[in-house]
């Protein structure tokens, strides 16, 4: 793939986990009516609050609300504990001590209730990271909650659920100040989910109708698809957005997936026949708190708007500017570069209606011989 292939599959952004979890936070505070229950049954972490006490943290106000997605691919629970074998297997993955951040999308609404965008930054985005270095921006969380973890062990402290929870807090600011630093924004809200989540949420509203152009296979993803219409949920709707391998243009395909993925899971999810469900409803609050990470100050009831507007339409993907798809640091890593005055500019320009730099604006198509997409009973095909 050339370099302009490689550039437009950047532009197309990264569709994220995290954010259909928000959407279905909001919907079952709005159709159970129960907002005190999913707030107070909730998983909150203190990140907001211990990054705005840094010295170098951006201007509060910049024209917006900065809420950062985080989708990681930890094999634990919210509290540290590794999952049962049987869960991995569902999963369709291994233990793995270590994890990444994967997808990071930034979503900036203005406060002057324009247009609202969802900025993707490519995970392997080369950024400085404190108290770790200069690398991928996807290790900062995972890096500096570990290195962090093996400190407080040798300082003498044997309770893991303390190295836990200390160790994830601190991993957690690497991630929210290397995204601060980079797009000069203050981040103003939190949410996070794990592979473990995206398999409960996607199960608790019945699977996800998606379709496919050909038949396709990944043993690595644990990917067996036929061509056409189907519903995923659970094990296979992982395999479905992470599958990469036996695609005809590997990531590229994977990122429309997932964006395919995100808009029929919100269609679904704020449907009648979602929100009228009280067992499902149910199952869906469930997941969201066994699985789902957001800041403390966060009110739940006060995203419902936001995030219907949202689903109304009102919302574009984007990606911050790039310099360099394939770089290489000094390591030999291959990394994105990018130039953090453009990206500021950028990211700036989203709260002002006035962006300067790429934005994704419907489906990704490689070259101009390529068809329109195909739709099937309103969901559209893709590898």
């Amino acid at each position: 793939m050339g370099s302009r292939g490689r550039k437009i599959a950047l532009m197309c952004g990264r569709t994220s986990v995290a954010l259909a979890s928000a959407l279905v936070l909001a919907a079952a505070a709005v159709a159970r009516n129960a907002h005190d229950q999913v707030q107070q049954g909730m998983t909150t972490t203190p990140v907001l609050s211990q990054v705005a006490t840094a010295t170098n943290a951006p201007p509060k106000d910049d024209g917006a609300t900065d809420i950062l997605l985080v989708g990681d691919d930890r094999r634990t629970d919210l509290q540290g504990n590794p999952l049962p074998a049987y869960i991995l297997r569902q999963l369709r993955t291994e233990a793995n001590d270590g994890f990444s951040t994967d997808t990071l999308i930034l979503l900036r609404i203005p406060k002057d209730g324009s247009k609202s965008y969802a900025v993707s930054i490519p995970r392997d985005t080369e950024v400085p990271i404190e108290g770790y270095r200069t690398d991928k921006i996807n290790s900062a969380y995972g890096a500096v909650k570990y290195l962090t973890a093996q400190r407080l062990r040798a300082a003498g402290e044997h309770d893991e659920a303390k190295v836990e929870r200390d160790s994830d807090a601190v991993g957690r600011q690497a991630l929210v100040t290397s995204v601060q630093q980079l797009t000069g924004l203050t981040v103003d809200h939190y949410a996070e989910v794990s592979l473990y989540g995206f398999y409960l949420l996607s199960q608790a509203i019945g699977g996800v109708p998606v379709c496919l152009l050909h038949a396709t296979s990944d043993p690595n993803s644990g990917a067996s698809f036929r061509a056409g219409a189907q519903n995923v949920s659970g094990g296979n709707a992982l395999s479905f957005v992470r599958q990469r391998e036996n695609l005809p243009h590997g990531d590229l395909d994977r990122i429309v997936r997932q964006q395919v993925f995100l808009a029929s899971a919100a269609k679904k999810v704020l449907s009648a026949g979602t929100l009228l469900d009280p067992d499902r409803m149910g199952a869906l609050t469930a997941a969201v708190q066994k699985s789902v990470v957001i800041d403390q100050g966060w009110d739940v009831l006060g995203f419902v708007q936001q995030a219907q507007s949202l689903t109304g339409g009102n919302v574009e993907f984007v990606t911050i500017p790039v310099v360099n798809s394939n770089g290489r640091n000094e390591r030999g890593q291959s990394v994105v570069v990018v130039d953090r005055d453009a990206v500021q500019r950028f990211v700036a320009g989203l709260a002002s209606g006035s962006p300067s730099g790429f934005a994704a604006r419907g489906p990704v198509r490689l070259n101009a011989a390529e068809p329109a997409p195909i739709t099937v009973n309103g969901t559209r095909c893709v590898n």
